[in-house]
């Protein structure tokens, strides 16, 4: 379930630290049988719970393997499918994408060597999912006990919403008596509840790594939290994080995760949580342990948080610096090309070049408040004066036009035009909060949540007082 990525993360500004011992990864993997056990025994929640960590298996998955033999599944469609006896189940093979693959080159992995197919499937149009290769993504293949090609499967969107349902979207092309047939099948997909928890050593990726928690967990940590942790810049080793999140499955594989049901971050000391909660007939979102909204008018960066701006924006330059004709603001260190969002809704007052700023935006929020996003490489479609843009939307990208020495985004809050510190102004208003009947309905909801991040509390302070002891 561990997504790998080449690049590393770097360490946090304050320190730097050895990575973790053997003995401190034996300790871990107990700590974590020792979580998964007790919650059950709790009874906490639903549905199945487990601690995560990657296998030899999962960070280099076999380029090609038997599967096993399976009987095809039943599909909706307006032509009959014939089903196999157990007897004349096919013989299944998977092989999964990789970067820079072809077609031919994944057909051939699958020793499927029809000329044929190639030509049905460079014509038809119900096939093109297949010339959309994304590396990591399950290809199957299908033969008889004569070696004979059944069907195959590609599961080009395996963790999708389809009608407000989780579903496994994959395209089958089946052998018939006239040569072959395309079509779109969908799959419900299971859910399941993990728990995981982790202690910053260098880098928040690093530490869910370690975790096992796979990276599209890791980023919506960053933005459930993010306005109130700055994980571009003030993360410290130490610091401490329990997780409650799904996983979704197909046919017992993993296919993608859901969304962070519960979160609780401790930064420098201060201890912060995020319950999942969708009041009855309306949109859900994130509330904090007492039922105040997450979702701030403001977000506390213009980059969002990624592998590549954990490793880039923990180097951000001195804020608040000055050179003549630059006024006082952040600066983010991040490759060109790296996408800015805009923090907050508003309206585009400038889109263009600014003098030593360089390509600039700048947009008008309500309150005097205005926000402005220098040294652009380019901004994104449709950005101009006068068009209104919404929280997080993409806006431009990052480069290193005007006075600028390297690529990095300069940001900066201003009040009646005059710039403050974006990381040290006054709070800005929350979304709408709950109601006094939303109140009753979210203590019922979130109740298992909080037990469930008090015995992950508990735990990991167990095994950091073990540590501790072990270490003198």
């Amino acid at each position: 379930m561990l997504q790998q990525n080449d690049q590393a993360s770097s360490e946090v500004q304050t320190s730097s630290g050895p990575l973790l011992s053997a003995d401190n990864h034996s300790r871990k993997g107990l700590l974590r049988g020792a979580i998964v056990a007790s919650t059950l025994t709790l009874c906490i929640g639903a549905a199945a719970l487990g601690m995560v960590h990657p296998t030899t298996d999962s960070l280099n998955p076999p380029e090609q393997k038997l599967v096993q033999q399976v009987v095809p599944i039943t599909v909706a469609s307006t032509e009959p499918v014939t089903s196999l006896t157990p007897d004349a189940a096919p013989f299944v093979h998977e092989t999964r994408i990789r970067a820079g693959d072809s077609l031919a080159t994944v057909l051939k992995r699958l020793d499927i060597s029809d000329g044929s197919l190639l030509t049905f499937l460079s014509h038809e149009p119900n096939a093109r999912a297949v010339y959309k290769l994304y590396p990591g993504r399950s290809v199957q293949s299908a033969t008889n006990a004569s070696g004979q090609l059944l069907w195959i499967r590609y599961f080009h969107s395996p963790n999708v919403e389809s009608a407000g349902q989780s579903v496994a979207k994959l395209l089958q092309i089946s052998t018939t008596e006239n040569g072959f047939k395309a079509e779109e099948i969908e799959q419900r997909t299971e859910t399941h509840t993990e728990v995981a928890v982790g202690t910053i050593e260098r880098s928040l990726f690093a530490a869910t790594d370690v975790a096992g928690i796979p990276d599209a967990i890791t980023s919506q940590m960053a933005e459930v939290l993010g306005s109130k942790v700055d994980f571009l810049r003030g993360l410290r080793r130490g610091d401490q994080f329990r997780v409650v999140y799904e996983t979704r499955t197909n046919e017992g594989r993993n296919v993608g995760s859901g969304r962070v049901l519960a979160l609780e971050f401790v930064n420098q000391g201060k201890s912060y949580s995020a319950m999942w909660f969708g009041p009855e007939g309306k949109t859900g979102s994130y509330y904090d342990a007492e039922g105040e909204t997450l979702q701030g008018a403001f977000l506390r960066n213009a980059i969002k948080f990624s592998r590549i701006s954990s490793t880039f924006g923990m180097r951000t330059l001195a804020a608040n610096q000055a050179w003549s004709g630059h006024h006082p603001g952040i600066d983010y260190a991040a490759p060109t090309g790296t996408p800015i969002h805009a923090t907050a809704d508003g309206t585009i007052e400038h889109a263009g070049w600014k003098n030593g700023y360089g390509n600039t935006i700048m947009i008008k929020h309500h309150s005097k408040i205005s926000t402005l996003y220098a040294h652009q490489s380019r901004f994104a479609e449709g950005i101009t004066v006068g068009t209104k843009v919404s929280q997080g939307q993409l806006i431009g990208y990052v480069g290193s036009t005007g006075w600028s020495t390297g690529a990095h985004l300069h940001y900066e809050f201003r009040v009646a035009d005059k710039p403050i510190d974006p990381l040290t102004a006054v709070a800005m208003p929350n979304a709408m909060p709950l109601s006094a009947d939303q109140r009753e309905q979210f203590a019922l909801t979130t109740a298992s949540y909080k037990q469930q991040l008090q015995v992950l509390a508990k735990f990991q302070d167990a095994f950091s007082d073990s540590n501790n002891v072990a270490s003198r």
